[in-house]
């Protein structure tokens, strides 16, 4: 057999000298990577004022609000439209047009009315009766444009002018738009019992016309309906939703002080736990598949109901419980063969945690550390999303002509409402009208706010991500701090995690931007990516397509490789003070100099405490789901009334993981901190009394005991 080429240990940098005067993360240090601390205050203050200038510009009233033709809002107070909140369309048959889709605007003229019309009526009609009876035309003029008062104008300059509607359709309020009060009467499509209507134009149209007209519009507003449902089940449930948060807050506390005193015990509980839960959760879906299975309404397949807001509706399909018990199933046999292959690691890696904890349970003020990273990643998203809304409302109201006519020469074009009749647009293309379609503006901030929104997202990603960074380097330095101190607890620093969050910030501001931003990059060119393959999703180039997924691929291990790489230039920084390049390759070649114990314990402290999180927020979340399905008998009378019951579970499941991630967080930079501290400190010292090691002797067993199976393996 032979002996497999091994790589001299000086290709990755010479190891760590003897340095007597060594204890830690050096005091004396200087500013790094200053250009780039430089740029990044100037980013920040650039970003200050991007809000500034959107927040001048920009009107939320825009986005909230319908918009008539003219621009005006509907319903807002303090203008003439404050008690007319509810937008009515001329002629709503023409906006079954595809301009519909294409411009987000019906061709046809837009009024802000008090109320819907509750009856069928046309104009000939109206001018008919008028000789009878006055009221016909005070009810009709509500649907005029506001001045218009001639009720013997002729119907063809009416229609002309557009000064009223050639009909009136029973309708109701959606969404604060007047939409046909469509009825189901014996399976017959209904409005006001009726099945065939007049057009005012001479014409018999079918109610069906009409439901082909409003779904053009309907498409687009579905999703803001939703929206609003949802909210409204924010605001009637977010006290009980933070209770949940509340309760995971204090689990995950006494999950990690526990940890301190039972961590083998405890984290073989937790493994254990939950693969009986994934197991119950096998058996009680295949329980409600065979229950479902007899009934002839459950064989319906997910694909014929289509998306349904009411997920209660999915739960009554054999289907849905059968992709559950399949999932689950397979969920369960990647953990129990992970476990089995991976028996020896988990051992070790349960030992190094428990390690971690005694570190933790000296610098406690840790754990309290993620609500600082929380606090300051709400505020980040918080001025993102602001400022995205003011962006998105920027600008003047533009006008542009929309035609029925697929064939018009000046459809989509800019116009001015009050010259248009002025024109020729009207002889060139018959029932064209110059319609408010966005705003907008011709300056050069108008034409850039696409420009702006991109650099909106890209600069939030950055500050998310030295946000992260400097929780990182915070924490590395104060579990630096307790590693390389000889005598623990008695050499420990005073308030070794403030003072850690203080050499970041003062020293190293530039060096954890540089970082971030690198990732930021890498990030936004993944979401642009992301939004290139929805955009490709119809298109029949294969090439094209697979060329997408490759760069996809490409880029999330890029970033992952980018993540770990600045997680450990952050603990490299933390403890010697360098500059982030310095630190990153001395952080790589030290992985490299111990890749043998990296492979050991790689990934598998991750995954315990993935286990960890899993358990925790899936109790809270089963919890969440008694009650809020009213499951629970002694507090049935507290549970709000909700839309959806999916949306607080959903929630509260997603908001318990991110509290228990920030908690446990703590853990995994703890454990990593220590790894690279441990691989240094075999470098400098022998254990011997004139070098003695800083590792404690539990700690030197276990990693020294891990390597011994793995060098097994060095000969072929």
């Amino acid at each position: 057999m032979a002996r497999k080429t091994e790589i001299p240990s000086s290709y990755y940098g010479e190891p760590q000298k003897f340095d007597p005067t060594f204890r830690g993360p050096i005091h004396n240090r200087s500013c790094t990577d200053v250009l780039c601390c430089v740029i990044f205050i100037i980013v920040i203050l650039g970003y200050i004022a991007l809000g500034t200038v959107a927040w001048i510009h920009g009107d939320p009233r825009k986005v909230v609000y319908p918009t008539d033709s003219n621009g005006q809002f509907c319903g807002q107070q303090g203008t003439p439209h404050a008690n007319k909140a509810i937008l009515f369309y001329f002629n709503i048959l023409h906006c079954a047009n595809p301009a519909v889709l294409i411009n987000l605007q019906c061709p046809t003229t837009q009024l802000c009315v008090s109320k819907c019309p509750d009856r069928f009526a046309t104009y000939t009609d109206m001018q008919y009766n008028y000789r009878f009876n006055k009221s016909y035309w005070e009810y009709y003029r509500q649907f005029c444009k506001p001045g218009f008062d001639n009720p013997w104008k002729s119907v063809a300059q009416v229609l002309r002018d557009e000064d009223c509607p050639s009909m009136l359709v029973p309708s109701r309020p959606f969404l604060q738009r007047c939409f046909p009060d469509f009825i189901t009467r014996n399976g017959t499509l209904t409005v006001a019992n009726k099945t065939n209507f007049q057009d005012g134009l001479g014409k018999t149209r079918s109610v069906t016309d009409l439901r082909d007209a409003a779904n053009g519009i309907t498409a687009l507003l579905d999703a803001k309906e939703v929206g609003i449902k949802i909210f409204e089940d924010y605001a009637s449930s977010w006290y009980w939703i933070l209770i949940g948060l509340v309760i995971t807050m204090v689990v995950s506390l006494l999950f990690i002080l526990l940890l301190r005193f039972t961590a083998g015990v405890l984290l073989w509980l937790v493994i254990f736990g939950v693969i009986a839960a994934v197991g119950y959760g096998i058996w009680h879906c295949y329980w409600e598949y065979s229950v479902l299975q007899g009934k002839p309404d459950a064989d319906v397949t997910i694909s014929d109901i289509g998306f349904q807001t009411d997920f209660r509706v999915y739960l009554q399909l054999s289907q849905t419980w059968l992709i559950f018990m399949i999932s689950l199933a397979v969920i369960e046999a990647v953990i129990v063969l992970m476990l089995i292959f991976l028996r020896r690691r988990v051992r070790i890696a349960i030992a190094l945690l428990k390690e971690g904890s005694k570190a933790i349970g000296y610098i406690m003020s840790t754990l309290f550390y993620p609500i600082i990273t929380f606090f300051l990643l709400a505020v980040c998203i918080a001025y993102w999303a602001v400022t995205a809304v003011f962006l998105a409302s920027s600008g003047d109201a533009v006008y542009k002509v929309m035609s029925t006519q697929p064939k018009c020469q000046y459809a989509n074009l800019t116009c001015d409402p009050e010259t248009f009749n002025k024109t020729n647009v009207t002889k060139v293309c018959p029932g064209a009208q110059c319609t408010f379609a966005f705003y907008g503006g011709e300056s050069v901030y108008h034409r850039y706010i696409f420009i702006l929104q991109l650099c909106n997202l890209l600069i939030f990603l950055w500050l998310v991500n030295f946000t992260i960074a400097l929780g990182q380097c915070t924490l590395a330095g104060a579990f630096a701090s307790y590693y390389w101190a000889l005598k623990k607890p008695a050499d420990i620093p005073a308030c070794p995690l403030f003072a850690s969050f203080g050499r970041a910030i003062r020293y190293h501001t530039g060096s954890l931007a540089f970082g971030a931003l690198i990732l930021s990059i890498v990030q936004f060119f993944r979401i642009i990516l992301e939004y290139l393959d929805r955009k490709l999703k119809g298109a029949h180039n294969a090439f094209a397509r697979f060329l997408l997924c490759c760069l996809k691929c490409c880029f999330w291990c890029l970033e992952h490789f980018i993540k770990f790489m600045n997680r450990n230039a952050y603990i490299m920084i933390a403890i010697y003070g360098k500059n982030f390049c310095t630190s990153a390759r001395d952080a790589f070649f030290l992985l490299m100099r111990n890749v043998v114990r990296v492979a050991v314990l790689d990934k598998v402290t991750d995954f315990l405490l993935f286990l960890g999180k899993l358990l925790i927020s899936g109790s809270v979340g089963v919890l969440a789901f008694f009650f809020f399905t009213r499951k629970i008998p002694v507090i049935q009378e507290e549970v709000p009334s909700l839309n959806y019951y999916w949306v607080p579970l959903l929630t509260v499941i997603f908001g318990s993981y991110l509290v228990a991630h920030g908690f446990f967080n703590v853990y995994a930079m703890c454990v990593d901190t220590l790894f690279l501290c441990f691989c240094e400190d075999l470098e400098r010292n022998d254990g011997s009394a004139g070098k003695p090691y800083f590792m404690s002797p539990g700690l030197h067993k276990i990693l020294r005991k891990a390597e011994q199976p793995s060098k097994q393996y060095s000969v072929s």
